[in-house]
Parts: C-alpha cells; sequence; structure tokens
C-alpha cells in the first residue's frame, strides 16, 4: 500500500505542488528516492532515519521507497537545510503510517 502526504516545491515566487507518495514493501532493507531528487533531498532518508531514532523508534528492516511526483519537476534543496526539509519531513509520518510496520 502506498501512503500519500501533499507538499510543495518552489520555483522562484511561485509554488507547485508535490505529492510525496512512500511505498514500504518486503524486500532487502533499502531506502531510494526518486522523481528528480538533488543531492540534498537525497538525505531526506539520513533525516528520517534520525527522527525516528530520535523517538525510540527505527527504519523498518523492509525496502522502502519515496516518489516525488511530478516528476519532471526538479526537487532541489541548498545548502541551506531549511529548504530541502521540505522534502524530508513528508516521508516520516508516511512510513509511520504504513501497515504491518513493526519497529
Amino acid at each position: 500500500m502506498v501512503q500519500r502526504i501533499a507538499t510543495v516545491a518552489f520555483e522562484g515566487i511561485e509554488a507547485r505542488a508535490v505529492d510525496v507518495q512512500v511505498q514500504v514493501a518486503p524486500g532487502l532493507p533499502a531506502f531510494h528516492v526518486v522523481g528528480l531528487p538533488d543531492k540534498a533531498v537525497s538525505e531526506a532518508r539520513e533525516r528520517v532515519r534520525a527522527a525516528l531514532i530520535a523517538s525510540g523508534l527505527a527504519l523498518p528492516a523492509r525496502r522502502i521507497t519515496v516518489n516525488l511526483a511530478p516528476a519532471d519537476l526538479p526537487k532541489e534543496g541548498s545548502q541551506k537545510a531549511s529548504k530541502s526539509r521540505g522534502y524530508a519531513v513528508p516521508p516520516l509520518p508516511a512510513v509511520l503510517l504504513s501497515p504491518k510496520i513493526y519497529f
């Protein structure tokens, strides 16, 4: 089952809707971010892992895929963490909402 969370991407002063889709599936443990993320956005996996550990939880030993749609819209972070956090936060509740997850 895919969990969906809505966020936005900024292009100048314009905000465009981004659909964050998270699937937690059986398989080798992995965390992939797809949908044209840049390096800062790809580091979302570390932010999600750190947030779960701070909460006394851990990433499930499953295959986690985070899709940032639409795919044609580049998702950019910057040297400032605040800009890329818009993509790091939505996967966290989606992972927690995924059914059949045992931490």
